[in-house]
């Protein structure tokens, strides 16, 4: 069985848990910033992501970082990693 070490590199993402209501499932909103392509200003963008969260470990307002992987489900493409705080 390969291990994460073994493992072709993936995207990973840290962000805040917005939602943990649904079962083993939790939202992750994760910041970053662009430029503004004409006045030149950084703006903050906001993706959300559903993660897989096997143990349902993570609570809301928790910073966490989840890892690409395969379809889970309709929406799910990622997987919980762990808790940084």
């Amino acid at each position: 069985m390969e291990t994460e070490k073994n493992k072709k590199h993936r995207k990973s993402v840290i962000g805040v848990v917005s939602s943990n209501k649904m079962l083993k499932t939790i939202t992750v909103k994760a910041e970053r910033r662009v430029k503004h392509p004409r006045y030149g200003k950084y703006v903050k963008r906001v993706t959300a992501y559903k993660a897989h969260d096997e143990e349902n470990k993570a609570e809301q307002g928790d910073k966490v970082e989840i890892v690409e992987s395969r379809p889970i489900s309709k929406d799910k493409r990622w997987r919980l990693v762990r808790i940084v705080k």
